[in-house]
């Protein structure tokens, strides 16, 4: 017989089970509950929050989706504690901020509407500007803000980047890489600020612009976020991912523990000082130990030797890949990573198979409930921490900063004190820079010139990097013509031909080409070459007229053999959106002042070659940088041998 229950008794039991859920959720005496209450300290409104917890809402804190896959139901139903934006993960091409925010809310609402309210942290990767929203400033990548030795600048970048991404609602970013890059045929050497700890770990000030800077009293490892104008920020990707050997992306870095600590864990330590809310663990592996998978390096050495109190969360699809072949257990992976000290982990998809994974192995004892509640409790704090409970709706910030002038202005001076000058001029009597804004006639060439997505690189709107215009920005072209006198005419022509360049009657060129965009494993590289079109145009044109090369890189390419045709050379990095900094250096306006972040090698078979090995032969040495106006005399970095790691 089918059980037939009255509608009249179904809605008295929902009204009863909604009383029971609010007299849960509130104090003893009626109040709002303590985890409510801004007058309590974090530590109390976290231990108040988590006595009131079940297990299922303990593992949606720890489960981050990806935002197409995610939707207000899905955030309330599965209790949902994180949604992040991939890279080239968008609401809508050319998205508004309006529609931004929008997007964030419809989550948070989901999140708000479920029995404790715990808000989510919405997560996306902000790693030379706000990189994914069309219209955003886009600074330098990391390589080239490692050559300007400039930790006030980089703070500067990191606070006008924190606005930017608060404007769009999101208050917590996937930045800074603090990877110390000891290969360049690695595809994400560019995210890295140095071959060298040292100026690593003095760059780490871009986490002061990013969340502010702690009070003196501040304890190192205890996360911080100043004000609703500043956003959480995550040290990445811990530890060792620029070690790899031949610098193959998530590959294995082979070295001593004493080494690991002197070169890729010493920038985490002032990471933490400054009060970092997160660390994001590396695909890598540690002397063939999967590091999603090492308790001694996340458990041991992060939370309880450096005593990091934030949340660690693993990179997208990071635990998957513990197993050999990836994804071929994922039960293993969920126990091996939660119970190394993963405490978020970035599913993105399916995260009903990773919510109950880790629901069965907490219930069979395979994890224990204290680990679980070591995570829920660091995730919480760092909400709490970046005022999440107070305001969930990151709304202090106007939308009108995305990309406003003075952002831009702070692009241009990275972009200008990024530049290294390699070479000027043929002999030391014959210097081409600065040239000059009133020549008759000039050429301009090469794939890099005039593309704004090539400009930039990867990791700009998309994941990969486009071509084109693929956002709002000036390309070195139009900075180019907007520099020089209106009587100068100004030829564009991306691939001439000998006779072209030759006959032209051309005062000097411009040549500004380069590799195209990549991230990833997609830019791993055993050959480091710039495009064949761009090395076709350099012998075209520099054979033929005086010619200054601005390579468009994110590494020290194979220059050598094309070197005694270029008059000058000019490694530009990936500038970013404001072409108008290389400008300003070329035709004079500022000095040169960039130096070597990288060493730059003469050939591909040298490599791994670092500052401080012993056989030490480069093309141009680490610190490396000519200098125009006040003299030409050779500068090197502070960081010198002799004051080197080694």
């Amino acid at each position: 017989m089918e059980l037939q229950i009255p509608v009249a008794t179904i809605a008295v039991a929902l009204l009863v089970a909604l009383q029971v859920n609010q007299i849960w959720a509130s104090s003893a005496d009626g109040s709002a509950p303590i985890y409510k209450n801004p007058h309590y300290s974090v530590e109390a409104r976290v231990k108040d929050l988590l006595a009131r917890m079940t297990l299922e809402e303990k593992i949606g804190q720890m489960t981050q989706i990806e935002r197409e896959n995610a939707s207000t139901a899905v955030v309330q139903k599965y209790l949902i504690g994180s949604v992040l934006s991939g890279g080239g993960s968008v609401p809508a091409p050319q998205a508004s901020v309006g529609l931004w925010q929008s997007t964030v809310s419809s989550f948070q609402n989901g999140a708000l509407a479920t029995r404790l309210g715990i808000p989510i942290i919405y997560g996306i990767d902000a790693v030379h500007g706000h990189n994914n929203v069309y219209g955003a400033t886009i600074f330098p990548h990391n390589v080239g803000l490692g050559a300007t030795r400039d930790p006030d600048l980089v703070r500067r970048i990191g606070e006008a980047t924190a606005l930017e991404v608060r404007a769009t609602g999101i208050p917590y970013v996937f930045a800074p890489c603090i990877a110390v890059c000891r290969d360049p045929r690695w595809g994400r050497c560019y995210e890295s600020y140095s071959e060298d700890p040292i100026l690593v770990k003095s760059l780490t000030d871009v986490i002061l612009g990013l969340q502010g800077t702690p009070p003196a009293e501040h304890k190192a490892g205890q996360p911080f976020v100043k004000d609703g104008s500043h956003v959480a920020a995550c040290a990445k990707h811990y530890v060792g991912d620029g070690g790899t050997q031949n610098g193959i992306n998530e590959g294995n870095t082979v070295i001593s523990y004493r080494d690991l600590k002197r070169i890729h864990l010493a920038p985490y330590i002032d990471a933490l000082a400054k009060g970092v809310s997160t660390v994001m663990v590396s695909y890598s592996s540690f002397n063939g130990e999967k590091m999603h998978a090492n308790h001694f390096l996340i458990t041991r050495m992060l939370k309880t030797h450096l005593k990091f109190k934030g949340f660690v969360i693993s990179d997208w699809q990071g635990i998957d890949k513990i197993s050999t072949p990836p994804f071929s257990n994922y039960t293993y992976s969920v126990l091996t990573s939660i119970n190394a000290g993963i405490d978020m982990v970035m599913v993105p998809y399916d995260y009903v198979n990773f919510i109950n994974n880790l629901t069965t192995l907490v219930k069979t004892g395979y994890i224990q409930q204290n680990r679980i509640d070591d995570a829920v409790k660091r995730i919480l704090g760092v909400k709490f921490t970046a005022g999440l409970f107070d305001l969930p709706f990151s709304n202090s910030v106007p939308g009108s900063v995305l990309g406003e002038a003075s952002h831009r202005s702070l692009a241009r001076e990275a972009v200008r004190k990024s530049l290294v000058l390699l070479k000027n001029g043929k002999d030391l009597h014959s210097p081409l820079l600065p040239l000059s804004k009133t020549a008759p006639k000039i050429l301009v060439a090469g794939s890099h010139a005039n593309n704004l997505g090539y400009q930039a690189g990867g990791w700009t709107i998309t994941w990969q990097g486009g071509s084109g215009n693929t956002t709002i920005g000036t390309t070195i072209f139009q900075a180019i013509t907007g520099t020089v006198s209106a009587s100068t005419q100004v030829v564009y022509e991306e691939s001439p031909d000998v006779n072209f360049a030759k006959g032209g009657g051309f005062s000097y060129a411009i040549v500004v080409v380069g590799e195209p965009p990549y991230a990833e494993t997609f830019g791993d590289s055993t050959n480091l070459t710039i495009t064949s079109q761009g090395v076709q145009t350099i012998e075209n044109v520099c054979s033929t007229v005086k010619c200054v090369v601005v390579i468009i890189s994110g590494r020290p390419v194979v220059v050598e053999p094309y070197l005694p045709i270029i008059d000058a050379l000019v490694a530009a990095w990936l500038p970013g959106t404001e072409g108008q900094g290389v400008t300003d250096v070329i035709f004079g306006d500022y000095n040169f002042e960039g130096k070597l972040p990288r060493t730059w090698f003469r050939t591909v078979e040298q490599l791994p070659l670092n500052v401080g090995d012993k056989h030490y032969d480069p093309l141009f040495p680490y610190g490396f940088g000519l200098r125009t106006g006040v003299s030409r005399r050779l500068t090197t970095a502070k960081f010198t041998r002799s004051s080197s790691f080694h």
